[in-house]
């Protein structure tokens, strides 16, 4: 049955994958077909996402995506891709007047620095196909959705909001496609623990649909990109985020 939006004889990395957004990532696009790459730093979760995984061939490299001589390890494990899932990130909720350097390094590292050394490194050693395709994990934070004391991780998404943009440019002549995607508030062990307050509750106000999102909901707008329906669409902003936009 035709079907442009399965993922069969395609391999994917996904980074971030021992949890949340990316191990739902990982294991919605084996079920749609896809030969998976998982890495993280946790081995144990890890290894819980490959067992996990539908279908047969899969990999799993553990490692830190700020430790260099992890990502180079990364690098030269992995095969030739078809597509590029850049999910890893953290949240570090502080109010401007109480951030300290140390705060700044730790989410920039992961959020900002690693997506962009590894994507960096994967075109270096020319392991993305032709007509591959790069998913980079944004945030309603990098495009307007203000969250009082979320300004470190705002920052670090709009970082990578914008070099989506000009790493689809760079790539153009190699038909690399490299967009973003944009999630509001999804139920993840990471979201639950962020707020400035373990008392606060989450005000589902501003979603039109009442509610926060759901991991696979996300996953399922990830594989979209990285399937053959989107080889028209790079540089893109994709926003998933309940309607709390329009608000």
């Amino acid at each position: 049955m035709y079907n442009p939006y399965q993922l069969t004889n395609k391999t994917i990395l996904v980074t971030g994958a021992s949890s949340g957004i990316g191990r739902t990532t990982a294991i919605e696009c084996s079920k749609l077909g896809a030969k998976m790459v998982v890495t993280a730093r946790n081995e144990v979760r890890l290894k819980e996402t490959l067992d996990a995984l539908e279908g047969c061939g899969h990999q799993m490299v553990t490692a830190d995506l700020t430790n260099p001589s992890d990502m180079e390890k990364l690098v030269a494990t992995i095969p030739e891709l078809d597509g590029l899932v850049n999910d890893a990130g953290i949240a570090v909720m502080k109010p401007v007047p109480y951030i300290r350097q140390k705060d700044l390094e730790k989410v920039v590292n992961i959020n900002t620095f690693a997506p962009v050394l590894l994507t960096g490194s994967i075109l270096k050693r020319k392991k993305l196909k032709r007509n591959a395709s790069v998913v980079m994990v944004s945030s309603v934070a990098s495009m307007g959705s203000f969250e009082l004391g979320n300004s470190i991780y705002g920052l670090s998404k709009s970082a990578i909001k914008t070099f989506a943009e000009y790493c689809a440019m760079e790539v153009k002549n190699r038909e690399i496609r490299v967009n973003s995607i944009h999630p509001g508030m999804v139920a993840t062990s990471m979201t639950q623990n962020t707020s400035l307050s373990d008392t606060e509750e989450m005000d589902f106000s501003k979603y039109i649909m009442n509610r926060c999102g759901k991991p696979e909901e996300i996953a399922w707008a990830i594989a979209y990109l990285l399937s053959d329906a989107t080889l028209w669409m790079t540089g893109s902003q994709l926003i998933i985020d309940g309607g709390a936009h329009l608000a």
